[in-house]
């Protein structure tokens, strides 16, 4: 542990992916002795497997949350029985938003009028339910803004893993959401990220994430990421801001606590 006065938030890891398993008892162990009080396990992005496992970790572990979603990878099974199951998932106890969903245009796993549609589709779930949502935008965003603002964004939400420019960084500001950054942030080549992080990015609207097990952080790369290691994100986040790494976890945690109503 850094500090016994830190306490940090993994805003968004994958803990029911093949990655963790039989690990998770030691994953969490390893974060709270790294002062992460809480961790949001994304029930996307592995089929429509991740939704209900996800949910099923926060029903074990006190200090995890889930979400739930269909990820734009997975957009060509968003049919209304899909949609259902999800409406019924999201309304359990310690489900608490919408995600990840968006568009990817990276990979184009799903065609992009599926994951537009998809996207259209568990955005007006997330307004009927009163929820926050989790979105991924990749190689998308002119697409990812002309959905949201026509949409608008229920509840809140965060644009996570963010790795985009100036511009989508104001935009997603203006649109009410909060920005998370990963390990990303730590990366030898991230000067023009830093600098967004820095200078367009309120530490008020700031979530940290690890994305686990994607993206572990310097001075960790190549290894499987978890949650303990967001304290590197958030050391770096710190520097940036010519602050404390207890400040820092302070304003980034109530950030989570307030947009999750944890």
């Amino acid at each position: 542990m850094d500090e016994p006065s830190v306490e940090l938030f993994d805003s968004h890891a994958h803990l029911d992916f093949a990655d963790f398993a039989d690990d998770v008892d030691g994953v969490l162990t390893r974060a709270r002795a790294a002062g992460v009080a809480g961790v949001i396990a994304v029930g996307s992005g592995r089929g429509l497997e991740s939704r209900a496992a996800a949910a099923a970790l926060a029903q074990r572990h006190a200090d995890v949350w889930a979400t739930a979603g269909i990820h734009p990878h997975d957009a060509d099974l968003a049919d209304d029985s899909a949609l259902d199951a999800l409406r019924k998932l999201a309304v359990q106890p310690r489900v608490v938003a919408i995600g990840e969903i968006g568009l990817d245009y990276h990979y184009d796993h799903a065609p992009r009028p599926r994951q537009r549609e998809a996207f259209v589709a568990q955005l007006r779930l997330a307004h009927e339910l009163g929820l926050p949502v989790v979105i991924h935008t990749r190689e998308a965003d002119e697409d990812t803004l002309v959905i949201l603002r026509a949409e608008g964004v229920p509840r809140g939400g965060v644009l996570h893993c963010f790795s985009g420019d100036e511009r989508l960084a104001g935009a997603a500001l203006a649109l009410g959401l909060h920005i998370s950054f990963s390990g990303i942030l730590t990366f030898p080549k991230a000067d023009r990220l830093r600098a967004v992080a820095r200078d367009v990015v309120p530490l008020d609207r700031t979530l940290l994430e690890t994305d686990s097990p994607y993206l572990a952080p310097v001075p960790l790369r190549g290894r499987r990421c978890e949650p303990a290691y967001v304290v590197h994100t958030a050391r770096k986040l710190a520097e940036l801001h010519g602050t404390t790494l207890e400040a820092t976890a302070r304003i980034t945690t109530a950030n989570v606590r307030r947009l999750f109503r944890l």
